[in-house]
């Protein structure tokens, strides 16, 4: 017994002067790992990219879910130094794997044409990619031309905006959020992707809106929905009225438009005499049974047709939560629905233009030109009237899905 005694003792000191040993190594390797650590950390590091703005590209991801048999989303880019301009959204398709559905540059071409000169003057460039806000006006004002700038009046009130000449007459297009920079921005992770918000404290816009106006974006990412809402807040002393828009620039994944289909939710659309000013007349005129009624439930195909007008008097389905537009692609499987959520908008403006692979679907408050003397006073043009500490709220969702029952996709 003696003998095994002083076995198992000989026995339990080996074993501790190994593990011994061993966490003296092991210390050793991870000291020595910080201080290589530490030492790196001394380095300097590479400077960021130039950012549109000067701020930061803001990205909502989430995780593709595994042998997925449906279309979802995966992530979001935003630019919060460019009025929250939704630069890319991407998706998996079934049929096609990972695709961009918006008709956009990568980030750092888009950064050099955001650049605030030459055709970037007042933000435009932010127009001609991904989905710009637009603040506080959606779409054109047309007016009196006053040098580089157009003059027109809202009760009264001269209002004076940033222009730009054509065929003839002079016209502010999208709002004046386009090139401003957030005052505050943040971002919260969620179980199924994130959310993003950037508060713009614009003030009078330099002196071009009646009174002062906070306006807050919030964008919130899913695996099935993209939901968006702008509340605009008069800050100042005076009422002011409030357009809100939104213009994605939605990509076309097929090659074939004829496999391409849109419902929207109006047969009726403004006049433009003259295309070269896209000044509207005045009236409105209805599209039910021609070619470019899209009306239809089920949708009509872009075929070759050419598009580059502003449908009002938006109707709603039973059972939906606003007015709809579709785009339904065959040829991949999968479609985008956009349901307007805020009773304040009132015109959904498209371009889709033959020769290009994009939809622009823009929902906003306001028709084109909404203070325009052509415009009867019995017809609303879509501008809120918002006084004083009061706010309004504009807001969309963006689903994408696949090909579901007849009954349930043209409910």
């Amino acid at each position: 017994m003696l003998r095994s005694g002083v076995v198992t003792i000989a026995a339990v000191v080996l074993v501790l002067m190994a593990l011994a040993i061993g966490w003296r190594a092991h210390t050793r390797g991870r000291f020595a790992r910080l201080k290589a650590d530490f030492k790196r950390s001394d380095r300097p590091h590479a400077p960021l990219p130039p950012q549109p703005g000067g701020q930061d590209a803001l990205m909502l991801e989430r995780s593709a879910i595994e042998g997925g048999t449906v279309p979802q989303f995966l992530s979001a880019t935003l630019l919060p130094g460019r009025g929250m301009n939704v630069l890319q959204i991407t998706a998996r398709l079934p049929k096609k794997g990972v695709v961009k559905l918006l008709d956009s540059p990568a980030l750092e071409e888009a950064t050099k044409r955001m650049n605030g000169t030459g055709t970037d003057t007042n933000g435009r460039e932010s127009l001609a990619m991904g989905g710009a806000i637009e603040a506080p006006w959606a779409g054109e004002i047309f007016g009196t031309p006053s040098g580089d700038s157009l003059v027109t009046s809202w009760r009264g009130t001269n209002v004076k905006l940033p222009a730009e000449r054509r065929g003839g007459t002079s016209v502010a297009t999208g709002g004046l959020l386009l090139s401003r920079a957030g005052t505050s921005v943040k971002t919260n992770v969620m179980p199924d992707g994130g959310e993003a918000e950037a508060v713009y404290e614009a003030g009078d816009y330099e002196g071009a809106w009646p009174s002062r106006m906070q306006v807050k974006s919030t964008l919130q990412l899913s695996s099935r929905a993209l939901e968006m809402k702008v509340v605009a807040t008069n800050t100042g002393d005076t009422p002011q009225p409030v357009g809100i828009g939104w213009r994605p620039r939605f990509a076309l994944v097929s090659d074939d438009r004829g496999q391409v289909t849109l419902r929207l939710p109006s047969v009726m659309k403004e006049e433009i005499p003259d295309r070269r000013s896209g000044a509207p007349s005045g009236r409105l005129v209805s599209v039910e049974g021609t070619p470019g009624d899209f009306s239809p439930r089920a949708g009509t195909a872009l075929k070759n047709l050419s598009l580059n007008d502003t449908f009002v008097h938006l109707r709603q389905i039973s059972l939906d939560s606003g007015p709809v537009v579709e785009l339904w692609d065959a040829a991949n499987d999968f479609g985008l629905r956009m349901t307007m959520l805020s009773p304040s908008i009132k015109a959904v403006h498209v371009e889709a233009p033959a020769d290009r692979k994009f939809v622009l679907i823009e929902p906003r408050f306001n028709y084109d030109d909404p203070f325009g003397h052509e415009w009867s006073k019995e017809e609303n043009t879509g501008m809120v009237t918002v006084e004083p500490g009061k706010s309004v709220q504009w807001r969309i969702r963006l689903e994408i899905y696949g090909p579901p029952a007849a009954e349930d996709r043209y409910r």
